[in-house]
């Protein structure tokens, strides 16, 4: 079985756009990282996960109003208490990959340090090893 994606849209208006008229960096970073925790919180407890780092949020296009992207999230690697997500922000067509990037999250106990998680994330298609290679080499 493949690793589960979580997939969110967004309708782009007029307050997540810049003063160029497109889809501001800050929003598309904060749908990025909403993302990443939906597949994150998805695999534990919501309350348990914090947001670490950002890893490589790379623009192929910029996005205009009315535009639907599509936000697919996926956790890719995990350590004892660590939490990688592979997360891509689409345009209408499939092939239409608009931004891409990993964000590292950490599980945690109530007081904010590390806890082990459990979760054991098990690549079987040639796309989830690379995935996973590449989530290994940000560390």
């Amino acid at each position: 079985m493949p690793i589960p994606m979580f997939v969110t849209h967004h309708l782009v208006k007029g307050e997540d756009l810049n003063h160029h008229g497109t889809l501001y960096a800050g929003r598309s970073a904060e749908w990025f990282v909403e993302s990443g925790f939906i597949a994150a919180a998805g695999m534990t407890r919501p309350e348990n996960i914090v947001c670490l780092k950002i890893h490589g949020m790379t623009f192929s296009r910029p996005v205009s109003r009315g535009e639907v992207i599509r936000m697919e999230s996926r956790v890719i690697l995990t350590g004892r208490s660590r939490v990688i997500a592979y997360i891509q922000m689409k345009g209408r067509e499939v092939d239409d990959l608009i931004v891409q990037g990993y964000i590292t999250f950490v599980h945690v106990d109530q007081e904010g340090k590390p806890l082990p998680h459990g979760i054991v994330m098990k690549a079987e298609t040639a796309e989830e090893v690379q995935l996973q290679e590449q989530a290994r080499a940000l560390q």
